[in-house]
């Protein structure tokens, strides 16, 4: 695996008011991995990920991508700079068409790239038989797609997907866990945070688990699915008693 640092975070602390609801977390992401962050509501996940977005301003700590301080930066030159998210709950524009939803994400860019919207059609082909139709009347599932497909527009070198599969029926969740893995095939970094573990874990070459605002486990998909405390908590598996 190519060891390139790509996001580095470091003692991240995020308040609201005197409430703390990201305590001191660390966590790196390596160029082309996609990492995923467990943990229930209310864990700090979505805090975590709208402050790398720019969106919540850090309380102290450090975000770097490539090296690059994000801390005091606004979120569209962060959006610049490579990272785009697609956000919990997905924030589509209803009373725009899905096409118009989709070249949203590429505001940043002078010029839109008709490649990466044909790709985006490609992923997501649902999108492309629907692109004149306002967004407001796509289902979950769809309004997911357009999503992901929104913050791909922009070209990012990194994805932050946050809880892609809430609200969505078991077969349009495999759907889209299966072009997230599409996604990172093509060479984006995800960093997915998620609360349906199993789907996450599968897809993860690894992960970091978030308890009230602090990493209480971290290690690859392989050893967090292993671990008995995982089973327990987020996979539903009860411990054996002796």
């Amino acid at each position: 695996m190519n060891k390139e640092k790509l996001l580095v975070v470091n003692n991240l602390v995020v308040a609201y008011g005197s409430i703390e609801a990201v305590k001191g977390i660390s966590f790196v992401v390596h160029k082309g991995e996609l990492v995923t962050i467990l943990g229930a509501n209310g864990a700090g996940k979505t805090t975590t990920m709208r402050t790398i977005s720019g969106l919540i301003k850090a309380k102290s700590g450090s975000i770097k991508y490539k090296n690059k301080e994000l801390r005091n930066l606004p979120a569209h030159k962060i959006v610049g700079l490579g990272i785009s998210q697609s956000p919990e709950g997905r924030r589509v524009f209803g009373t725009l068409t899905v096409e118009e939803n989709i070249m949203l994400g590429a505001y940043t860019k002078t010029k839109v790239n008709t490649k990466v919207l044909e790709w985006i059609y490609q992923l997501f082909p649902r999108l492309k038989e629907r692109r004149m139709q306002l967004a407001g009347t796509l289902s979950g599932g769809e309004q997911q797609m357009l999503a992901i497909g929104r913050a791909l527009m922009s070209e990012p070198e990194m994805l932050l997907l946050d809880e892609p599969s809430l609200g969505l029926a078991p077969v349009l969740v495999k759907t889209i866990f299966e072009t997230i893995k599409q996604i990172k095939e093509n060479g984006v970094t995800v960093l997915l945070v998620e609360q349906n573990a199993k789907a996450a874990l599968k897809l993860a070459d690894r992960g970091y688990v978030l308890e009230v605002g602090k990493i209480v486990m971290e290690g690859t998909s392989q050893e967090l699915m292993s671990s008995p405390k995982i089973q327990e908590a987020y996979l539903g598996k009860k411990k054996k008693n002796n």
